[in-house]
């Protein structure tokens, strides 16, 4: 009983389905599936080795020229990749989505993508939970009347450019992830985050690009 036009709708195509003939065949399924007539954004799940960049983009922007996804981008392109893609192919892309949040640096892709004016969209911002129970984060959490989780996530949406999609099924979750917007994190929260390992990478598959 929710309106349309008050739901945000995105799906993905996978990596073995990239050629043009195959992105429109997942994306018919896709709709199918979602009995909807159009989706709000279409997304590359992953590059795959082998892919025609030129020729999947044509199709990609074609479906949005049709009216039948409002707009199309990427997940987990590096920014070799996305170079391609923004400047040579010139395809308006409206997000890179990818895994990002306190343990994880994201400084050389973010500043490319920020310089492009197009947003990134962290998703495992808790880290596949590990945010929850870390030692700083609670620490940080206890001195705002907040949870760690709510600390990592606010850490997240301060930086200009950047979204975070935390999984929340519970309602009592999902207001617990909005309610992070209200901490205020001052410089000494900023410096104990920033001193933490940036090197922890959790979903890297092998078919996976060669990260920055």
């Amino acid at each position: 009983k929710i309106a349309r036009k008050d739901l945000h709708v995105t799906t993905k195509v996978w990596n073995e389905n990239l050629a043009p003939d195959a992105i429109r065949r997942a994306f018919d399924t896709s709709l199918k599936k979602l009995r909807l007539d159009q989706i709000d954004l279409y997304l590359v799940h992953w590059p795959a080795p082998k892919m025609n960049l030129p020729a999947m983009f044509e199709t990609l922007m074609r479906l949005k020229q049709e009216g039948r996804t409002r707009a199309i981008g990427v997940a987990n392109f590096n920014i070799a990749l996305l170079k391609q893609v923004v400047e040579e192919i010139k395809a308006p892309i409206a997000c890179n989505q990818v895994e990002y949040h306190v343990m994880l640096d994201q400084t050389a892709l973010r500043k490319y993508l920020a310089a492009k004016s197009i947003p990134l969209v962290a998703y495992c911002p808790l880290a596949q939970g590990r945010a929850a129970s870390h030692e700083t984060l609670i620490a940080i959490g206890k001195k705002h009347g907040a949870r760690a989780a709510q600390v990592a996530l606010k850490w997240l949406l301060e930086q200009d450019g950047v979204a975070a999609i935390p999984k929340a099924s519970r309602a009592e979750s999902q207001r617990a992830n909005l309610e992070a917007l209200n901490i205020g994190l001052d410089d000494e929260d900023r410096q104990a985050i920033a001193g933490l390992p940036k090197n922890h990478r959790y979903v890297n598959p092998d078919f996976a690009p060669a990260w920055d």
